[in-house]
């Protein structure tokens, strides 16, 4: 029996050492840059031995990041990438949206963002944040109902983050190959993060736990519009709009 048991442990051994020297070494090759943007953590910040790895833009581990550029189509409604989804809920629906009422300083619309990446999104997002600080709005919204993503609905927001995600691995094959490549490393944030954000942030987790819907059957489909149904009624969501 304890050789068995010495035998299972080799090859346990043998297979994580394998996998792990098919990871491509750039993942990990230093940045030196002289000059680094102080949200970045860069991809030396990780330690391939002990098995973990910086989704970094500086790499195709970017394809997994909310910045990149991987359209998606979720209900009907078609997006730039999951940064342009994230910042368009910020953002007035329509002119019965309820934050209209409370201000008509909106700079961008919501249409519009969506059709956003990376830092183009952010900013819009930025601007709409400086005026939700300001008359108090605490809620964002999606297909017209109010999420307060910061408070009781927080898991209603990580559901339609989750289902983003799904939907962009299903309709962006080269996201999901990259995925799978990352095996059973851990994956990290290549910025620093909010203390006050919610799990619906932790985009990274959200990876993790997909890939290892599709480690024994990689061709599985993420995405179901199913999703939706009773959405509302299972958060008990109330209308963003004016009656």
């Amino acid at each position: 029996m304890k050789a068995i048991a010495w035998l299972i442990v080799l090859l346990c051994t043998v297979n994580a050492f394998t996998a792990s020297v098919n990871y491509p070494d750039h993942w990990w090759t230093p940045v030196t840059d002289k000059v680094v943007p102080t949200w970045e953590i860069l991809p030396q910040a990780a330690s391939k031995d002990k098995n973990e790895v910086i989704i970094s833009k500086r790499n195709e581990l970017g394809l997994l990041s909310n910045f990149s550029a991987t359209p998606f189509t979720m209900l009907k409604t078609d997006y730039a990438s999951l940064e342009g989804l994230w910042q368009s809920m910020k953002l007035p629906e329509n002119e019965k949206d309820q934050r209209m009422k409370l201000s008509q300083a909106w700079v961008n619309k919501r249409e519009d963002v969506e059709k956003l990446t990376a830092f183009e999104a952010l900013k819009a997002g930025k601007a709409a944040e400086a005026i939700m600080k300001e008359k108090g709005i605490t809620w964002v919204s999606f297909r017209g109902h109010k999420i307060e993503y910061k408070g009781k609905h927080a898991d209603a927001y990580y559901e339609i983050i989750e289902a983003a995600t799904r939907a962009k691995i299903d309709q962006n094959p080269k996201v999901k190959e990259v995925l799978l490549k990352t095996g059973t490393l851990t994956l990290r944030p290549d910025h620093h993060e909010d203390k006050d954000g919610t799990k619906a942030w932790k985009y990274y987790d959200i990876y993790m736990k997909l890939r290892a819907e599709l480690k024994d059957h990689p061709n599985k489909k993420l995405y179901n519009e199913d999703w939706y149904k009773h959405f509302a009624k299972r958060y008990k969501l109330s209308s963003a709009f004016a009656k």
